[in-house]
């Protein structure tokens, strides 16, 4: 576990401690692949370079804001970003080294400690829904909101909605490979306790370790139970999917929107089938289903009705792979 990438150790006004949190450098990462490769690829489908470029920027900010909003309304911590304004002694702090304190450098990073109750608490931070540097992305949102304005810029500058959705779909399949290695090395996202040979342990003060002491679990200071590397097993089915799309499907491409389906159908099924052993706090309905399963099910039923219905009519006939 990793959370803090790289520290510059430099404080500035209104953004707070300036450092390189992994996740946010892993993102980063996945646009930065995304935006090179969908450019590079564009000729081959007629499409003008500058426009994919243009089309990356905007939904890399669309991206963004999706994955924010979801977060900060569906993953169970509204109340706390409201609480992080107005009192932030609310709000407990996930990684802090103690959970007694006398001072808050005894908290780590930049807690700080409430003397009467001796807990160590975020700091007092009316902009952190907009903090997204320091992590609280929801796929998701920015999966929708993304595709969404996606789909509205190449419509409105007739670039050909399915084509588009294409030449994105194994590159959004890698981007999500990467970025659950960033979920890794932050802590987050984490499984259910296990004892299976690969099972891993995440340090003391970790979102794990924290979740299971509050669950008397475990004893103060004592080290966190082994539990499923759930980031790792989305890491590597994403990865299955980017290499299902890239080298199998797309050779054999018989129609636009082929791909985007079947990232649609493997996406949803594999992170349903993941969910069974995630454990972190993220929004559950009825007592065992997740938001990302709700979600995940009529885009399912999206995907297999963009197979059936093209396979029934052929009308989109598929553009040069």
């Amino acid at each position: 576990m990793r959370p803090v990438l790289v520290d510059f150790g430099v404080d500035l006004p209104v953004l707070g401690h300036l450092d390189l949190p992994s996740y946010f450098v892993m993102l980063t990462l996945s646009f930065i692949i995304g935006a090179f490769m969908t450019r590079r690829e564009a000729p081959r489908l007629g499409l003008d370079r500058e426009r994919v470029l243009d089309l990356n920027i905007y939904i890399v900010i669309a991206a963004i804001v999706g994955a924010r909003f979801l977060h900060v309304i569906a993953d169970g911590h509204f109340h706390d970003y409201v609480n992080l304004c107005v009192d932030n002694f609310k709000v407990r702090a996930t990684e802090a080294k103690v959970s007694y304190c006398n001072a808050s450098s005894e908290c780590g990073w930049d807690y700080v400690c409430n003397m009467a109750a001796h807990t160590c608490h975020p700091p007092r931070d009316c902009f952190a829904a907009l903090e997204v540097w320091r992590g609280g992305l929801t796929f998701y949102g920015g999966f929708i909101f993304a595709t969404a304005f996606g789909l509205y810029f190449a419509r409105k500058h007739r670039m050909g909605i399915w084509k588009v959705a294409d030449l994105c779909a194994p590159w959004i399949a890698l981007g999500l490979a990467l970025t659950r290695l960033g979920c890794f090395l932050n802590g987050c996202c984490y499984g259910k306790i296990s004892h299976v040979p690969w099972a891993v342990r995440f340090p003391i003060g970790s979102p794990s370790w924290e979740a299971q002491r509050d669950a008397h679990l475990i004893a103060e200071r004592a080290a966190a139970l082994p539990v499923h590397p759930t980031q790792v097993y989305l890491s590597l089915l994403n990865l299955l999917t980017f290499v299902a799309l890239y080298f199998v499907i797309k050779p054999r491409k018989k129609f636009d929107g082929q791909l985007f389906a079947w990232l649609l159908i493997l996406k949803g099924v594999f992170r349903s089938f993941v969910e069974i052993w995630r454990d972190d706090d993220r929004g559950v309905f009825w007592g065992f289903l997740s938001t990302s399963q709700i979600i995940s099910l009529p885009l399912i039923a999206l995907g297999i009705l963009l197979l059936v219905r093209a396979g029934r009519s052929r009308a989109l006939p598929a553009s040069p792979a």
